[in-house]
């Protein structure tokens, strides 16, 4: 049994919440949150243990924290936390910053420390489905991949400010995806955003709008067009393309029914964010993290997928302000 602490009880830190009260082997032992309502609230659905982050770090009854506070904090907690002998899953980014990613995965490292990126679309069904398929050879060699990400509305101005912008927070996920199933790293990154659905987005230094193009060292291609408005639901569909054929995968709706009447053919809508449409991929998520923290395996996604896709980020952010090319290079050096 692992037994976990949980630092942050927001809307990714509830959703954790019930992801490991939904893992067998798993055990809520503690959370740490600043708001006592909030605290309250999840005490009550879990029955966890209500305690501050430093009574969490030295308590002998936790083997891991999940770590779901502000993405500033997230790299000294990390350090924290493993140089306490504590394995840790950690929401992305690490940081913001390339240097500061780096400096906290060699005290991960000089501490043999267990540490798991949140990037929670590799342990989707329909997304493992169609990763299989390519291992498979069902498709031959791949080619290109398209990654289509919007999401119904743009998140709190607050919350922009303080996550890194659209390309850090919103688009990383993406350029995960694209690493994934591309099967190698990417080597030149193109970008270009707008601001198409609020001003004030534009104020805070951000975009709502953006599209990527990406391209291998052998040449494999990769697309992502991302929008915070969708009249119509959270949308969120991958093809991938191969010399043999393609493979993809559609929207989840919340019914897999067709109605056809006078007035043409109808579908039941998308489900409506990330908190229901990954419901089963979270749950996933922190049972392949409860199993490499048993067994002592590497977990599925590392501290150096996390720095990869924030490298891809800043290549992103750098082709919007210079309108050119950027070699991943550049970035990484």
């Amino acid at each position: 049994m692992v037994k976990f602490g949980v630092l942050g009880a927001g809307r990714i830190g509830q959703v954790h919440a019930q992801a490991i009260a939904s893992v067998p082997g798993a055990e809520f032992v503690a959370l740490a949150e600043p708001m006592e309502a909030v605290a309250r609230q999840v005490q009550a659905e879990y029955g966890c243990d209500l305690r501050t982050i430093d009574q969490i770090v030295a308590a002998a009854d936790i083997d891991a924290v999940v770590i779901c506070t502000p993405t500033d904090t997230h790299a000294d907690l990390i350090e924290q936390f493993c140089k306490a002998g504590k394995a840790v899953f950690c929401e992305k980014p690490i940081d913001l910053d390339i240097d500061r990613v780096r400096a906290c995965l060699k005290v991960v490292e000089d501490t043999g420390g267990t540490l798991m990126l949140g990037f929670q679309r590799r342990f989707d069904p329909d997304f493992n489905a169609l990763r299989t398929a390519i291992d498979d050879g069902r498709i031959g060699q791949v080619e290109m991949v398209t990654l289509t990400s919007r999401d119904p509305g743009a998140p709190p101005l607050d919350y922009i400010d303080r996550s890194g912008g659209i390309f850090r927070d919103m688009t990383i996920h993406d350029f995960d995806v694209a690493r994934w199933m591309l099967g190698e790293e990417v080597e030149a990154v193109f970008a270009t955003a707008s601001v198409l659905t609020d001003p004030a987005i534009s104020d805070h230094g951000d975009y709502d709008s953006a599209n990527v193009v990406m391209r291998t060292a052998t040449g494999k291609h990769c697309t992502i067009t991302n929008s915070r408005r969708a009249s119509y639901g959270y949308d969120q569909r991958i093809e991938v393309h191969g010399s043999k054929g393609s493979v993809s995968a559609e929207n989840t709706l919340e019914a897999n029914i067709t109605i056809a009447d006078k007035e043409g053919y109808h579908r039941p809508p998308t489900l409506n964010f990330f908190m229901s449409r990954y419901t089963a991929a979270y749950a996933n998520e922190i049972a392949a993290f409860v199993k490499a923290v048993s067994d002592g395996s590497r977990p599925p996604t590392t501290g150096n997928d996390g720095l990869q896709a924030l490298a891809l980020a800043e290549a992103a952010l750098l082709s919007i302000k210079e309108r050119r090319e950027v070699a991943v290079s550049e970035i990484l050096s």
